[in-house]
């Protein structure tokens, strides 16, 4: 069972796909398929391909540059771009700071830095979660004093997600320490070619080179790249923090990566039959998807909402908190579907991958997507986290 569409938007669905099928390049699609890198070169051009489409931001407003399509329209790109194996647009400056500065910004901050971002001319990445400051994220210890037109941010962001690449990064800082921990927050943009500041890799456990450490040693930022009011970072945070959550959903993903467990464990045999007639097997994958057609269903809602004007509320900590353990899920599915192909450990076997034909199409990606997505129940707030936001928001803070 699926959902149902209307002509038009399956008339939609056609005109994506068949632009999917003329524009993305079969070598970027075969290496998604794989588990492969694109490197910053493949996503700058998946990213300038989108663009020159005009269907880069499809959540923007019509006024800065976006399609503005509505919630089944967005559902549907999303669900044929993993279908077609097309990458995942890198979310930081499109989907995370770009609300922020169409809800908050100034009109200076707008006009510079939002088409800089269509144009792929800057790179975000994302300054909030530190070494003691994670899922207590209002417990950061990173400061910004203001001296006469400038602020000097001295501390430490950790986990930050392709900050080797990125040019420009969005922060919370600390501008009031005598403050409670929410309103002693202020949401600064700060170039990463400023003086002070040192990028360190963290290498992860599927051998990539993904997160860093981001270094502040008296980094001058001009007082003009603050968002909003100093000290209203709080407020600032929480909105992106929803789009984040929402996003980390991953319907498209999940669908994709359901049909190919689907594929393997038709390839694998067990005790002589096809995995995929083991009654324990089938039962797992059954629920997986009666799961995702009903997260499905609640995210079409939520993004309706969200296309209306409304910011997300406490449902994009549900969506975030199911939509991860459906991913992982998935992912383990997969990699007993794969079966001994699944097996690679060592960082240099898992980055290079099984022999393309050595296993069940598709098990070459099996061990890098099931390590690397151990991650998904932690970042952008952990599930249990979450879980404790949804039973203060439904029980009255009865949690």
């Amino acid at each position: 069972m699926d959902l149902s569409y209307s002509p038009e938007e399956e008339r939609f669905r056609a005109e994506v796909r068949q632009f999917l099928e003329q524009k993305l390049p079969a070598e970027m699609s075969e290496a998604m398929r794989l588990g492969r890198s694109i490197g910053k070169e493949g996503h700058d051009r998946w990213h300038a391909i989108l663009n020159e489409q005009g269907w880069l931001a499809p959540n923007w407003p019509v006024q800065f540059g976006g399609c503005a399509w509505n919630a089944v329209q967005r559902h549907i790109f999303e669900e044929e771009c993993c279908r077609a194996h097309a990458p995942r647009i890198v979310p930081f400056g499109l989907s995370m700071l770009a609300p922020v500065l169409q809800k908050f910004g100034s009109k200076a901050q707008q006009d510079h830095y939002l088409p800089r971002i269509l144009s792929g001319e800057d790179w975000w990445c994302q300054g909030y979660s530190e070494p003691g400051a994670g899922s207590d994220l209002a417990s950061l210890k990173t400061r910004a004093v203001r001296e006469g037109d400038h602020y000097v941010v001295n501390g430490q962001k950790t986990w930050t997600t392709l900050g080797q690449y990125a040019n420009w990064i969005f922060c919370l800082v600390r501008t009031d320490p005598d403050a409670k921990q929410q309103q002693g927050i202020s949401f600064l943009l700060i170039d990463m070619d400023t003086p002070g500041i040192e990028v360190r890799p963290i290498i992860l456990l599927d051998g990539t080179h993904e997160v860093n450490e981001i270094w502040f040693t008296d980094v001058k930022v001009p007082v003009e790249n603050l968002v909003g009011e100093e000290n209203k970072g709080w407020t600032y945070a929480k909105y992106l923090l929803t789009h984040e959550r929402t996003n980390i959903a991953g319907v498209g993903f999940s669908r994709a990566g359901l049909e190919a467990v689907k594929r393997m464990a038709r390839a694998q045999m067990h005790r002589g039959r096809p995995l995929i007639e083991n009654p324990h097997f089938a039962a797992r994958l059954a629920q997986a998807e009666i799961d995702l057609m009903a997260m499905a269903t609640t995210n079409l809602r939520i993004i309706s909402r969200a296309a209306a004007g409304q910011a997300p509320g406490v449902e994009s900590s549900m969506l975030k908190v199911k939509g991860t353990e459906i991913r992982q899920e998935i992912n383990d599915l997969a990699r007993r579907a794969a079966g001994v192909y699944a097996m690679p450990f060592a960082s240099e076997a898992v980055e290079s991958g099984n022999e393309p034909g050595l296993g069940p199409e598709g098990s070459e990606a099996v061990a890098a997507q099931y390590f690397n997505n151990r991650k998904l129940s932690i970042f952008g707030g952990s599930n249990e986290i979450q879980k404790n936001i949804i039973a203060k928001v439904k029980l009255g803070g009865r949690a």
